[in-house]
C-alpha cells in the first residue's frame, strides 16, 4: 500500500506539523497518521494529500539518526545525514564537554563529524586553537572561519566542504550558526517566514530543525538545529565510552583486565597513556565525568 504513495523529504518539524518537500520541490504541511509522531528532518516519508495539506503514512528506513538522550526524554536532531559540523567559536569560550558529547553521539550513530571554529579574527583564537589541538591529533578535521569578518572567503571554503552532502550544523547558541545559515542560504529567512505564515506562527523559527538547499539542483543540504546547553548521552553505556573516544580507544585495548573502568585498576592502558602524556588531561576528565554520569542509576 505505502509503495504506491508519494515520496517526500521532511524539511522542517514544528511539534506535530511537518513540512514535506516533493521531488519537484513543492513544500506541503503534513501531519502524521495517529497520535504518535516519530518523524524527523531528513526522513524520507510516504504521504498522501488531504485537501491543501497531507498525511504521513509511513517513514522509510533510515541510514542513521543523530539524537541525544537524558534521564527524561530523547531529542532527535535529524536523519539520513552525510556529515555533522560541530560549531564552536573563539568567543564565547566553548564547553569542551559539550563538544566531546556531540562528537561521541555522532560516532555512536556512525556519522562523520568535523569541527568548525568560528571568529578566527578575534584575539581569543589562539586559546581556542590550543584547546582543539587534541581533537586534530585524534583525527578530527578542524576548520577555521571568520563568518562576519571574512564572509566571502568563509563562504567559498565552506561550500567546498559541504557540496553534495546533507550536513547537520550543531552547536550552542552564540557560535554563529545563524550567521552561517544566512551566509550560505541567502533565502533562509524567507523560507522560515513562508513556513511560519503557513502555520500562522512565528515563534518556533529558532527552536526547530530546518533543512535548507544551498544550490538550485538541490544536491547540497544544510540542516540548522536549535542551540543546546545540555547534551545527554544516556543512549550510550559507560563501558562503551572508550570505543567512542578515538584517543582512548587504542590505550583501552592494553588494559590488564577486560572489564577495566580506566579509573583505578592496576595495569590500565588508559591511565598509563595519561601518565605518558599521550592522553590529554581534560579528555580524561571528560571520560571520568561521563563514566560517573552513565553509571549512576536512572531516577524515575
Amino acid at each position: 500500500m505505502s509503495a504506491e504513495l508519494d515520496v517526500g523529504l521532511v524539511v522542517a518539524g514544528y511539534g506535530r506539523h511537518y513540512v514535506v518537500e516533493t521531488p519537484e520541490g513543492r513544500r506541503i504541511i503534513c501531519h502524521p497518521r495517529g497520535k504518535k509522531s516519530d518523524c524527523v528532518v531528513g526522513d524520507r516519508v510516504r504521504w498522501q494529500p488531504t485537501g491543501d495539506e497531507g498525511v504521513i503514512e509511513h517513514v522509510e528506513p533510515r541510514r542513521n539518526l543523530l539524537f541525544r538522550q537524558d534521564e527524561w526524554k530523547t531529542k532527535s536532531f535529524a536523519a539520513n545525514l552525510d556529515q555533522i559540523l560541530v560549531m564552536v567559536a573563539a568567543e564565547p569560550v566553548f564547553s569542551e564537554s559539550q563538544l566531546a558529547r556531540a562528537l561521541m553521539a555522532a560516532e555512536s550513530a556512525g556519522i562523520p563529524a568535523r569541527i568548525l571554529l568560528n571568529k578566527a579574527d578575534l584575539p581569543q583564537i589562539e586559546a581556542a586553537r590550543e584547546r582543539l589541538k587534541p581533537y586534530s591529533a585524534m583525527g578530527y578535521d578542524v576548520r577555521e572561519v571568520a563568518l562576519k569578518a571574512r564572509p566571502a572567503e568563509s563562504r567559498a571554503a565552506l561550500f567546498s566542504l559541504l557540496q553534495g552532502q546533507a550536513t547537520l550544523v550543531l552547536g550552542p547558541s552564540g557560535t554563529g550558526k545563524s550567521t552561517l545559515i544566512n551566509l550560505l542560504a541567502p533565502d533562509a529567512r524567507a523560507q522560515v517566514g513562508e513556513i511560519s505564515q503557513a502555520l500562522n506562527s512565528g515563534k518556533h523559527t529558532t527552536t526547530s530543525t530546518q533543512w535548507y538547499w544551498l544550490d538550485d539542483t538541490r544536491s547540497t543540504g544544510l540542516i540548522d538545529s536549535p542551540g543546546f546547553q545540555e547534551f545527554g548521552l544516556r543512549q550510550i553505556s559507560a563501558q562503551d565510552l572508550p570505543r567512542l573516544m578515538p584517543d582512548l580507544a587504542g590505550p583501552s585495548q592494553q588494559c590488564r583486565f577486560y572489564n577495566c573502568t580506566h579509573l583505578h585498576e592496576p595495569g590500565c592502558g588508559v591511565r598509563a597513556a595519561l601518565e605518558a602524556g599521550d592522553v590529554n588531561e581534560s579528555r580524561y576528565r571528560i571520560y571520568s565525568e561521563l563514566f560517573a554520569e552513565l553509571s549512576a542509576p536512572t531516577r524515575y
